[in-house]
């Protein structure tokens, strides 16, 4: 059963978990892929760190404030790289990090 109290932060993680992971999916099928060679990096790392805060709420983790700060984190530096680029997975992208880092805050400050 999900923890209601985590419901939103869950949610949003797994929202961001999968955009990365169609980031990092269709950023393999551009043109230049060195140019893209740090968002396909930090793509990879927000999804799995979105993807471990999601399973850990849900299980009532007792580090979720931890958690939380590291998935905030990551979620920021992905988005802040995305930001850089004009693909539209890109942009996807950076808008699910930034909702997902804003509600990780939010459910730290409420903590």
């Amino acid at each position: 059963m999900i923890q209601e109290k985590y419901r939103e932060c869950i949610e949003a993680c797994l929202e961001c978990m999968n955009a990365c992971n169609y980031c990092y999916i269709s950023s393999l099928k551009e043109y230049d892929l060195a140019m893209l060679r740090e968002c396909i990096r930090l793509d990879r790392e927000c999804a799995e760190i979105c993807s471990f805060a999601a399973e850990s709420l849900s299980r009532n983790t007792p580090f979720a404030r931890e958690i939380c700060e590291l998935c905030a984190k990551a979620c920021d530096a992905c988005a802040e790289e995305c930001g850089k680029h004009e693909h539209h997975h890109c942009k996807q992208c950076e808008q699910a990090c930034r909702r997902c880092a804003e509600i990780c805050r939010k459910m730290i400050a409420a903590a």
